[in-house]
C-alpha cells in the first residue's frame, strides 16, 4: 500500500492536494459505486478503514439487493474493504473544485480480493491465457449518443439540433460538437486514456470513440469504464446528456461495443499472424471459439431488455454467430489476416455491457478455440456457407441459456453465475410486467 501513497505524493505535487477522492467501485451492471473520501481521509485506505457492505458488488439495475441473490441483509450485509487500484487515481476534470478519483476493489476481512469483483474475473483469465505462454491484446470501440437534456428521466430522448438523421463520417456534425468533443479529448488525456480517433457514427448525435491496442487488459477495461463516466460528466458541464444505452431510439442504430483481440506468445508474435493467402489456424480456431460460446454468453454480451432491440434482422447490428473477412454483417470479423495486426473483432455487444465480464467472456470463448482446434462453419463470403441460426431476441431465453452454460460456470464461477442470473430474473419480472404507453395508446380507448 505504500505504492499508493507514492502515487498520491506524485498527484498531490502535479494537481495539487484534492478536496476530494471519489471511489469507484464496477458493480455487476458496470454502475459506479462507493464514496466520496476527504482528502484529510486518505490514510484510511491504507489502514483497512474505509469499508462498505460487499453486496454492493450486486445490486439489481435498480440499485436494491435481491435476497435470492445470498447476499445483503439476509448475511447481515458485512463489510469489505476498499483497496486502491494503483494507476487510476486522476483527476475529475468536469469536476467543480480539485477532485480526484480512483478505482477500488473490495477485500474481504482475510485480504483477499471478493469472490464478487467482475475485474477478478477477467484477471482470472487472463492469467490462464499467461499459464498458456500466451498474452492477449485488445482494443476497445465504444458508441454512444449525446442526447438533449431532459426534464424527467422517463422522457425519450431527442437529438441534438440540426442533427442528421444519418450522419455516419459527418464533419460536419464533429465541427458542430467540438467544443464537446474537444472537452471530451482534453479530460480523457488529463485521464491517460488511450482514445484513437473520434468519428460520427450512423444515428442522429451518435459518436464512436476508438481506444489504443495494448497488452494490458484489464486497464482496458478499466478504460471503458471510466471514458463511460467522462463522457456523461463532459455532456452534462455543456448542458447535455450521454448515454451508452444499447438502443436508445427504436428507428435508429444501437450503440455497439466491438472488441479486437489478437494474441501473441511469450516471445511477442501474433499467432494469429499468417505471411500467405491463407487464415492462421490459430485465428481459426478462435473464431470457431468464441462463435461456439456467443450463445452461451449472450446474456454477458445484451444484459438488459432493451439491450435485444439490437437483436433483429435489419437493426443495423450483428444478430447471428457468425463470421466474415472484413465484414461489418458478421458477428466475428476478421479485418486484418496478414502481418502483426491479424485479429479478430468482436461485434455483438452494446455499449451497455459491463466491460469486464464482456471482455472476459470474448477472451474465454478465443481460448476455448484454440485449446479444442475446432474448425470454424464457412465465412459469409463462401458461396457454399449455410445461413447461421441467429441469436435469441429474447431475453428470457438469453438468461435460461447463460443459466444451463457449462462455459459461463467455468469463466464466473457456480455462484456468480447465479447471483447473475437472479438479478436479470429479477430485472426481467420488474421490467416486463409494467405496462408501457404504447398498450394504453393501442388498446385502452379501443377495447
Amino acid at each position: 500500500m505504500t505504492d499508493f501513497m507514492t502515487e498520491y505524493d506524485l498527484y498531490c505535487t502535479q494537481h495539487g492536494v484534492p478536496e476530494r477522492i471519489d471511489l469507484m467501485l464496477c458493480d455487476i451492471n458496470a454502475v459506479l459505486r462507493g464514496k466520496w473520501l476527504p482528502s484529510s481521509e486518505v490514510s484510511k485506505l491504507l489502514d483497512n478503514q474505509v469499508r462498505i457492505p460487499l453486496s454492493t458488488y450486486a445490486p439489481n439495475i435498480f440499485g436494491f439487493e435481491i435476497p435470492e441473490t445470498g447476499l445483503g441483509m439476509i448475511q447481515g450485509d458485512p463489510d469489505g474493504i476498499l483497496k486502491p487500484i494503483l494507476g487510476t487515481l486522476k483527476p475529475v476534470p468536469w469536476a467543480k473544485g480539485n477532485v480526484a478519483q480512483l478505482m477500488v476493489e473490495m477485500h474481504e476481512m482475510n485480504g483477499e480480493i471478493s469472490e464478487l469483483s467482475p475485474r477478478l474475473i477477467l484477471q482470472r483469465i487472463v492469467d490462464k491465457f499467461k499459464n498458456k505462454g500466451l498474452n492477449p491484446v485488445v482494443a476497445c470501440e465504444l458508441e454512444f449518443y449525446i442526447i438533449n437534456k431532459r426534464k424527467n428521466v422517463s422522457d425519450p430522448p431527442t437529438p441534438p439540433e440540426r442533427t442528421p438523421d444519418a450522419q455516419n463520417y459527418d464533419l460536419e456534425v464533429l465541427s458542430r460538437s467540438e467544443e464537446m468533443l474537444r472537452a471530451i479529448q482534453k479530460a480523457s488525456k488529463v485521464l491517460g486514456l488511450p482514445i484513437d480517433s473520434i468519428i460520427a457514427e450512423f444515428g442522429p448525435g451518435q459518436f464512436e470513440i476508438n481506444f489504443h491496442h495494448t497488452g494490458d487488459v484489464l486497464s482496458a477495461a478499466d478504460t471503458a469504464v471510466i471514458f463511460r463516466r467522462l463522457v456523461r460528466g463532459v455532456a452534462d458541464e455543456h448542458g447535455m446528456e450521454a448515454t451508452f444505452m444499447a438502443k436508445p431510439y427504436a428507428d435508429h442504430p444501437g450503440n455497439g461495443m466491438h472488441l479486437h483481440t489478437s494474441v501473441l506468445d511469450n516471445e511477442g508474435v501474433n499467432i494469429f499472424e499468417c505471411s500467405n493467402e491463407e487464415i492462421a489456424p490459430a485465428l481459426r480456431y478462435a473464431v470457431a471459439g468464441v462463435l461456439n460460446t456467443m450463445e452461451d454468453f449472450q446474456a454477458i454480451f445484451a444484459p438488459h431488455m432493451n439491450s435485444y432491440r439490437r437483436f433483429f434482422p435489419g437493426g443495423f447490428a450483428p444478430c447471428a454467430p457468425d463470421w466474415g473477412l472484413d465484414n461489418r454483417n458478421a458477428g466475428i470479423r476478421l479485418p486484418v489476416t496478414k502481418g502483426p495486426a491479424s485479429r479478430l473483432e468482436h461485434r455483438i455487444s452494446g455499449a451497455d455491457i459491463n466491460p469486464y465480464l464482456a471482455f472476459a467472456a470474448i477472451l474465454a470463448g478465443i481460448l476455448h478455440g484454440i485449446e479444442t482446434q475446432e474448425e470454424p462453419p464457412l465465412p459469409l463470403e463462401d458461396s457454399n456457407s449455410s445461413p447461421a441460426i441467429p441469436l435469441t431476441t429474447n431475453w428470457n431465453q438469453s438468461v435460461d441459456n447463460f443459466e444451463n452454460s457449462e462455459f459461463a460456470k467455468a469463466l464466473l464461477g457456480e455462484n456468480y453465475c447465479n447471483i447473475y442470473t437472479v438479478l436479470r430474473r429479477n430485472e426481467i419480472s420488474q421490467i416486463t410486467t409494467e405496462i408501457p404507453p404504447i398498450e394504453y395508446k393501442t388498446y385502452l380507448s379501443r377495447l
